[in-house]
């Protein structure tokens, strides 16, 4: 059975079967419509597009963006088996990775696999990320990753720099070993604009509540000092070392407001003057990283 939201009037869709319609007829499996009102008993009235109406149960009916794809019933990868089998590199993040971390904080993975060349010919793709196998895993397909990194999404570079490695491989290493290729100075305006678009909103909520999410406070401040580093001395340094104890003071709410505005602003002005003298080339080694995953994928079909 096919459930799904409840469908607000309007939505258009299209029968699974053949139902009974209002003139004594039936309509067939495949007829399209719109849902034009909901019964006592939580059934559709749906209005097909030659006029007749018809009443369905929510598992009769698919969204017509959708039902095609239903109709070719293709098999989806299974993500899990994907990172099982052929995750090449997986690492702790977070607070733990940063020296941040706390007596209650989580254990955050990230990890990226390689589906085998062979399952990208078919119609249906490997995902580019999956999540699991725990709450607290993620990954994603080394191509995925490769594209983020190379316009310096620290989410992806600070995976390849944790301390806390849980599972490398020797394509894993490759990987490691290539990650100076995705650095440049492109994560000048990455971070620092991330940090600023994100500064807004917690001012937002600081004027509304009085107080803004401290813990993400914390992580925008790293963020800052971290691309201060990596651009003076393009190096990606994820523990935070001498600023651990001011940083957790501002995850506690102990420092006022103005006070870490200050601090905020001060990394910003750290960051042009970094700029400015960065040893980072303007733009990453595409060529370098678009070679290597050549190569990885022809020893993927190799192995197959």
């Amino acid at each position: 059975m096919v459930e799904g939201p409840r469908l607000p009037e309007g939505t258009q869709v299209v029968l699974r079967g053949v139902l009974a319609d209002d003139r004594g007829g039936v309509a067939q499996r495949g007829a399209t419509g719109r849902v034009v009102a909901i019964t006592a008993d939580g059934r559709y009235g749906v209005r097909l597009a030659d006029g007749r109406e018809t009443i369905a149960r929510r598992d009769e009916l698919s969204l017509r963006t959708a039902y095609q794809r239903e109709a070719l019933e293709l098999e989806q990868p299974d993500g899990d088996r994907l990172v099982r089998e052929h995750t090449i590199y997986a690492a702790v993040v977070g607070s733990r990775a940063f020296g941040l971390d706390t007596d209650t904080s989580d254990t955050d993975t990230r990890g990226v696999y390689v589906a085998p060349t062979a399952d990208f010919w078919g119609l249906v793709k490997p995902p580019t990320h999956v999540d699991g196998p725990d709450e607290e895993w993620f990954s994603w397909e080394v191509e995925r990753f490769c594209e983020l990194a190379l316009k310096s999404n620290p989410n992806l570079l600070e995976v390849l720099r944790s301390p806390l490695v849980v599972q490398q491989t020797p394509l894993g290493q490759e990987l490691v070993d290539l990650s100076d290729a995705f650095l440049s100075q492109l994560a000048y305006q990455t971070y620092s604009g991330y940090v600023l678009s994100q500064f807004k909103k917690l001012e937002a909520d600081f004027r509304r509540d009085g107080a803004p999410k401290w813990k993400h406070v914390m992580h925008l401040l790293r963020l800052l000092l971290s691309a201060r580093t990596l651009l003076l001395e393009a190096k990606l340094t994820v523990d935070v070392g001498p600023h651990r104890d001011r940083l957790l003071a501002v995850k506690r709410g102990e420092l006022p407001w103005p006070e870490v505005e200050r601090w905020r602003l001060d990394l910003h002005t750290q960051l042009d003057e970094a700029l400015r003298h960065t040893p980072l080339p303007a733009t990453p080694d595409v060529t370098r990283v678009n070679n290597w995953l050549h190569s990885v994928r022809r020893r993927g079909l190799d192995d197959a």
